[in-house]
């Protein structure tokens, strides 16, 4: 009911005398009052205005609104509100079950049971400005993801401030809130209704939740006001009708509109009227609607527009926490928490969180994350192309009827593989609607004439954004994939799905090509766990890491010497693992500067290969170790006891009994561990350099090792790529591929051998 208030008879006396002190016309008060000068002009008059602009006008002219308002009016209206008051206690009473019924779970993807939503239920925030309005130049976009040289980065990171959802609610009355698939817009609104029912938020209010999709639905095509008289009817509320116009009148309503964009799009017209009219007629009432991205292009006018953003590390923690307390298993949290920190390819995914869902789900069965990644990212694609929507018996329009999920999939694999191998992570409309334009070409149905085609191109385009989020627009004219694991995983589905032959070799050639760049890392290990067999990708690869140092004299002596230096051990493990560990600690030594680092890296490495250390091999790590001395002598180490002890095991593990003559007399000379760090310090500026010589020299007659390789700076890199090249391989062979035995032991045997050992033509 609309609140007016007059001014009474004594208070329109004084209201005039202090309009008069001031000398201002009566346009001058309005634009005070923020009102129009019409309405200023009733006041005077004595008629009837808006309760909050007669309150503005008094308070304009420093005047107590209710010694000027009529005192029965005044009464009038208190007896209104406490009418009022009373009806939304009654209402909310009679709705609180439905609500409950309708919003406190939730059940997605592959869950077996349906769950209370407050218990999962992690904070949401929203970003003000939409991320793809920006006017972002391509570099502005390179340089807001961090992309330097492919440490692995975030096609989603968003340089913004993140406001809590919660608190935009507050602060607009008409807020329409977007988001890309999955990112938890219904949740969203269900917990708002949720918290309004049991009283946690907007207590005077009565929460209404509408999903769309259900109400286009309706039999005879309802307005929004009979839509909610007939679901007060449902909740046994007498005189429906008439209750809902005092209620939203009054402006008693928390109106929460679900889901535009799962609107059919024959009822789209008529459902977007619909809210606008019903807007625009009650509008004291507080509306959320939500939307996808890029689904609806019509805009309300009123409404302010924001952007769910993205979990951070701390919401996916909460979420996983919370989840796993539902599901009885509170030790996998860190479990998983810890594995996702040590997966960055897998940890993309998880900003998503209907995507987190899914990972949850999958790692409850063991406690781990799958190890074919592939078979996971395929789960992942297939819920946002498919079962996403068929969960929830959405059935969205398509531009062409031929391009099913499965076209979808070679559409979004060509557009990932090209865009990949040029290195655009982020590309322009027009050169992906490009891509699309030449893919639908050849579909049964496509438009011959080249406007058609560009026109439909961009409708594929915004289709895929907005129905799978799997392309999103980062920029006004500005796209990428969601997340690089998507883009990664596409370009090897693409190769791998070659079904000619001399195609296929020519794609596994090219692709062997980038062994040593750190970008096609996750393509490579995808790609050998979609290939049956990956054999040819495998022996490619080698080849193509061996021929990197073929022709580097220097290089292939340090391998002989690698080589020889490994036959010599009498160790259990792999032979490929020994010179693995002497190719890398040798080369450490160049590499590195000499510092602590230096120190955890060899014994990192010699713990994951050995696990205890192998007695031939404590002797060769004990040499590097008593080099670790920084020029100026600002380290602890080694002046300390942990060089004392080293010394003391490699005598130990010493078999040779010259050698540990030797070396039981060089850690006699090293200095009292009882001094003081000055005086250790003045020992080793006078006698370490000495030490150390010694030290070498016995290594090199006794165990050899120690030898001055002078490696320059362009053959430490190259060295660098070789081994990280090897480790790719070896990393793509024991992930989840298939490859034949005899293969699988071709390349472990001849690992880090000198070119001149291996068998190529």
């Amino acid at each position: 009911m609309e609140r007016s208030y007059i001014a009474s008879q004594k208070g329109l006396e004084l209201a005039k005398q202090e309009f008069k002190k001031t000398s201002w016309t009566q346009q001058i008060l309005a634009d005070f009052a923020y009102c129009s000068r019409p309405v200023v002009s009733n006041f005077f008059k004595g008629k009837a205005i808006d309760k909050q602009k007669f309150i503005d006008i008094c308070e304009a002219l420093n005047l107590k609104w209710t010694e000027i308002a009529e005192l029965e009016t005044l009464d009038k209206i208190k007896l209104e509100e406490t009418a009022i008051d009373d009806l939304v206690n009654e209402i909310r009473a009679s709705v609180k079950n439905s609500i409950e019924k309708q919003c406190s779970t939730m059940r997605v993807l592959d869950m077996t049971r349906p769950i209370e939503l407050n218990d999962i239920y992690t904070e949401v925030n929203i970003l003000e400005k939409i991320i793809g309005r920006r006017r972002f130049n391509i570099d502005q976009l390179l340089e807001e993801s961090n992309v330097e040289e492919f440490d692995r980065f975030s096609l989603s990171k968003v340089k913004q401030e993140r406001v809590s959802a919660l608190d935009a609610v507050n602060q607009y009355d008409k807020l329409m809130i977007l988001g890309k698939p999955g990112v938890g817009k219904t949740t969203f609104l269900k917990h708002l209704a949720i918290q309004c029912n049991r009283g946690a938020f907007a207590t005077t209010k009565i929460p209404i939740f509408i999903p769309l999709k259900k109400y286009a639905e309706t039999e005879n095509s309802p307005d929004i006001f009979t839509y909610i008289a007939q679901w007060f009817e449902e909740c046994k509320i007498t005189n429906a009708s008439e209750k809902v116009e005092k209620i939203l009148t009054a402006g008693k309503g928390l109106i929460l509109l679900d889901g535009l964009d799962e609107v059919r799009e024959e009822d789209s017209e008529w459902v977007i009227r619909n809210i606008e009219d019903f807007y625009t007629f009650y509008d004291k009432n507080k509306f959320v609607v939500t939307c996808r991205i890029a689904a609806k292009e019509y805009t309300f006018t009123q409404f302010t527009e924001v952007e769910i953003a993205a979990f951070n590390d701390k919401q996916i923690q909460t979420f996983v926490n919370s989840w796993f307390k539902i599901k009885q298993l509170p030790n996998y949290s860190k479990h998983f928490l810890d594995q996702l920190k040590n997966n960055p390819t897998i940890k993309e995914l998880a900003n998503n969180p209907l995507l987190l869902t899914l990972l949850c789900l999958e790692f409850e069965d063991s406690g781990n994350f799958p190890s074919d990644r592939a078979d996971l990212y395929a789960r992942a694609t297939n819920t946002l192309l498919r079962k996403w929507d068929d969960k929830r018996y959405i059935y969205r329009q398509q531009v062409y009827k031929e391009l099913t999920p499965k076209r979808k999939e070679g559409l979004l694999s060509q557009i990932a593989f090209k865009t990949f191998d040029k290195k655009e992570y982020f590309f322009k409309q027009r050169t992906i609607e490009n891509y699309i334009g030449k893919y639908i070409h050849n579909l049964q149905n496509a438009p011959k004439e080249q406007t058609e085609l560009d026109i439909d191109s961009q409708a594929v385009l915004k289709s895929i954004e907005a129905q799978h989020g799997l392309l999103v627009e980062r920029a006004r004219g500005i796209y990428c994939f969601s997340h690089l694991t998507f883009q990664e995983y596409f370009t090897a589905r693409k190769i791998a799905n070659i079904s000619n032959p001399n195609e296929l070799e020519k794609a596994l050639s090219n692709l062997a090509s980038h062994v040593t760049e750190k970008r096609w890392r996750e393509v490579f290990l995808l790609i050998t766990t979609l290939l049956e067999p990956a054999d040819r990708l495998l022996l490619l690869m080698k080849r193509n890491i061996d021929q990197l140092i073929a022709n580097e004299i220097r290089l292939q002596e340090y391998l002989v010497w690698v080589r020889d230096k490994s036959n010599a051990v009498q160790a259990d493990s792999k032979i490929a693992a020994i010179r693995e560990f002497y190719y890398s600690y040798d080369l450490a030594l160049y590499s590195v500067p000499y510092s602590t680092l230096y120190r955890d890296l060899l014994l990192k490495l010699s713990q994951n290969l050995f696990g205890d250390l192998d007695r031939f091999l404590y002797l060769s790590l004990f040499y590097s170790l008593s080099h670790l001395r920084s020029p100026d002598l600002s380290l602890d180490f080694p002046h300390d006891l942990t060089l004392y002890s080293h010394c003391s095991k490699a005598i130990k593990h010493c078999l040779d009994q010259k050698l540990k003559k030797i070396l039981e007399k060089l850690q006699q000379q090293l200095p009292n561990m009882n001094e003081d760090k000055e005086k250790k310090k003045q020992w080793w500026q006078k006698n370490g350099e000495a030490w150390q010589k010694d030290l070498r020299e016995a290594m090199i007659k006794y165990r050899n090792i120690g030898h001055e390789w002078n490696f320059n700076s362009d053959q430490i890199n190259l060295l660098s790529q070789y081994l990280t090249a090897n480790r790719l391989l070896v990393d793509c062979l024991n992930s989840e591929c298939y490859v034949s035995r005899e293969v699988r032991e071709e390349i472990e045997d001849t690992l880090l051998l000198p070119f001149a050992d291996l068998n190529y033509d």
